[in-house]
């Protein structure tokens, strides 16, 4: 007997065999069927012979009719069980042709380019090469381990012996490997060993704007600033919708609001300042008023984002953002501004601060007593908590809170950057005590730049702008932007900041022809559970020209000590003088002209 291949049966899995003279009878009786009438077939013939055509009135018997039938049906449920089988395909692949990428293919994802307002380049992916092992076809492991050693002799032996000893088909060796290095090691031609090319994120300025740019892990991922952002917003999106290749990107840079040259001006001043006042830390934000554009933002200590040396340390810390902190009497920029507008005071009214105020056991008094009573303009100047205690108690508890939430500082700022931190108060009903000490700024922590962000409003014509590290106009920061402040009372306090630096605690941040304005804040920290004299906190805030504010900037240094023949280390000593030597060397940059009309005391 001869036999045909076999017809593959796809509802069990087996293959079944058909004989070659049952295919020949089905054809001869099929064809009958095509004929221009019906096939007769009688039963007592055999299946071999010859059919007859007896014209239209023939018919085919009983037996060969149900045949073809199960034949036929045979056929449907093979191709419905295939079909069946095709859709259960497709709707297992992933939509838009996405699949798990290979090690090979993770490497070579891309990130855009990061470049500041004026273009310059600031984070950059740059070619590299990756070494990796084929476990399952290494000749011997040990030896090509003790060879890759050659040439990288920091390798750990030991546990890449144990990682090759597999039947796996991919194992990492080394990333980011130099070009020496690559040489060398294609020089050893050790077999299972091969080379991959993977981009490398280069970070041009390096720790310039380490805190802003943050990095990027091996595998290319965002760690910190935004680099994460990228990953978590723009990036995420293009690719959920199918829009971006990042093994083949095509895509602009990402423009920053951070202006490369006022940034290290700003980081510049913070290094000197750290050496002169021998300080454990600093940060600095100088912002728009206008648009809430951030110019440039400085945490020392930072990192290297091209080595990631300092990550995972106290370095890492953003403290203009990550930080929360009594930032002191720099807050009283806000009692006083919320005391005038709610007209609970005015410029002209008059504040008892002849003695220190005592609530239940605890006695609040004056940095520099003045024993007198102070005018709005005094207390501002002087600095007086007595005075700014007075203030809050004549607006009332509700009224103080409910200006600190319209200014922003009661809650989490929403920002690019990850991991900005809550401010912390009293949660429940403000007690007299709390309401008092948080009018000065103590009870209360928040973070530098959301304190920054309500001095703009503060001066600004009382509009609160959400700050952004992405470039936006005025017409664009409008639309999210909101009265927080009528006019008139953010025109008193340009005046008061104005007055400080003229004739108050400011005055060492004067800077001649720019008009500047500002307010100082020297926080004592708790140490042991207790306020500490010899722990301070230090910071100023303010903007320049007052008489049309442009920029405000925020300046704080921690634990600074007394600078070379100086007896103190207040907020007037070091954060005002680091603010003059800032401003006098961005304005020309930002094109703010000195008026020859405008001197400073």
């Amino acid at each position: 007997m001869t036999y045909v291949p076999p017809f593959a049966d796809h509802t069990n899995g087996r293959a079944s065999h058909v004989r070659q003279d049952d295919v020949s009878s089905w054809l001869r009786k099929a064809r009958g069927l095509l004929g221009s009438g019906t096939a007769a077939v009688h039963d007592d013939q055999p299946d071999d012979a010859p059919i007859h055509l007896d014209g239209q009135g023939k018919t085919l018997s009983d037996a060969t009719r149900s045949r073809l039938v199960m034949f036929a049906v045979g056929l449907a449920l093979v191709y419905a069980v295939i079909g069946v089988r095709l859709v259960d395909l497709a709707l297992d692949t992933p939509s838009a042709g996405v699949r798990a990428p290979t090690p090979q293919e993770q490497i070579a994802a891309h990130r855009p380019d990061i470049v500041d307002r004026n273009g310059v380049l600031m984070a950059t992916d740059v070619p590299a090469t990756a070494v990796y092992a084929d476990p399952s076809v290494l000749v011997d492991v040990d030896d090509a381990v003790d060879r890759l050693a050659v040439v990288m002799p920091d390798l750990q032996r030991d546990s890449l012996r144990q990682r090759l000893d597999n039947n796996s088909r991919f194992e990492w060796i080394a990333r980011d490997l130099t070009p020496a290095e690559r040489d060398l090691l294609m020089g050893q031609g050790i077999p299972g060993v091969g080379f991959l090319e993977e981009a490398r994120r280069f970070y041009p300025s390096g720790r310039l704007a380490a805190h802003v740019l943050g990095a990027v892990n091996v595998d290319h991922e965002g760690l910190e600033g935004i680099e994460r952002y990228l990953d978590n917003g723009p990036l995420a999106e293009l690719e959920a919708l199918g829009f971006l290749d990042r093994a083949n990107p095509d895509f602009a840079p990402q423009a920053l609001s951070l202006d490369v040259r006022v940034q290290h001006v700003v980081r510049d001043v913070l290094v000197q300042a750290l050496e002169t006042y021998q300080a454990m830390a600093a940060t600095a934000a100088v912002m728009d008023v206008r648009t809430g554009e951030i110019l440039s933002l400085v945490s020392l200590p930072d990192f290297d984002p091209n080595t990631r040396e300092g990550l995972g340390e106290e370095a890492a810390l953003n403290r203009a953002t990550g930080g929360v902190f009594e930032l002191g009497s720099v807050f009283k920029v806000f009692t006083i501004a919320a005391g005038l507008d709610s007209g609970a005071i005015t410029m002209d009214s008059q504040h008892d601060a002849r003695r220190p105020i005592r609530i239940g056991s605890s006695t609040i008094n004056d940095f520099h007593a003045r024993r007198a009573i102070l005018s709005t303009s005094e207390v501002f100047t002087s600095s007086s908590n007595i005075g700014t205690i007075r203030i809050a108690e004549a607006m009332g508890v509700p009224t103080q809170r409910a200006y600190y939430d319209r200014l922003g500082l009661l809650s989490r700022m929403d920002l690019e950057l990850p991991g900005v931190a809550s401010p912390f108060f009293p949660r429940g009903e403000w007690s007299r005590l709390s309401a008092a000490t948080i009018s000065f700024g103590h009870g209360l922590t928040t973070t530098p730049l959301q304190l920054l962000a309500a001095t703009s409003a503060s001066v600004n014509g009382g509009v609160y702008v959400a700050p952004t590290f992405l470039p936006r106009d005025e017409e664009q920061a409008m639309r999210g932007a909101h009265q927080v402040l009528s006019g008139q009372t953010s025109a008193q306090m340009r005046e008061l900041f104005r007055a400080n630096v003229d004739h108050g605690s400011g005055r060492r941040a004067a800077v001649d022809g720019l008009d500047v304005g500002g307010k100082t804040g020297t926080a004592e920290k708790i140490v042991d559970g207790v306020y500490s004299g010899d722990h301070r906190l230090n910071s100023f805030v303010s903007a320049f020209p007052m008489y049309d504010p442009q920029y405000a900037m925020i300046v704080v240094i921690d634990e600074p000590q007394p600078a070379e023949g100086q007896r103190s280390a207040t907020a007037g000593l070091n954060a005002a003088p680091m603010t003059r030597q800032i401003i006098e060397r961005i304005a020309p940059i930002l094109g703010v002209v000195p008026r020859v009309d405008v001197t400073s005391q």
